[in-house]
């Protein structure tokens, strides 16, 4: 069966670290329970914000370390699922019901062994 990640853009109260309320904690706990008992979530987790983070980049030289916040809250990742379904519609079916009262996720495929030649 395919696997799709479902990736949460950050918002500005997720980079300065803002954690949600007890509510929204319980209510994202049912939905993972139900993706679990579906037997669709294989991972997911929330991310700390990008200025506890670090990036790595590769150029012809040595790895070249920086340290974060980086740009703006909206092209960041606060979280993530991984999930496997049946198709992206039932992977969209299943983002549709993440109890969010704004924001946006991407749902993405990812590759699978035999997508690469032999």
């Amino acid at each position: 069966m395919p696997r799709f990640m479902m990736i949460v853009k950050a918002s500005e109260d997720s980079e300065a670290g803002v954690m949600p309320t007890k509510e929204m904690i319980a209510e994202m706990g049912q939905y993972n329970e139900r993706l679990a008992q579906a037997g669709a979530m294989l991972a997911g987790d929330g991310l700390h914000p990008t200025s506890k983070g670090a990036r790595v980049r590769y150029s012809d030289g040595p790895p070249v370390v920086t340290e974060g916040p980086f740009g703006k809250a909206a092209d960041q990742i606060a979280g993530f699922w991984i999930i496997e379904t049946g198709s992206m519609d039932e992977a969209l079916e299943w983002a549709r019901r993440i109890p969010f009262r704004e924001g946006e996720v991407e749902v993405r495929p990812l590759f699978e062994a035999s997508d690469f030649p032999a």
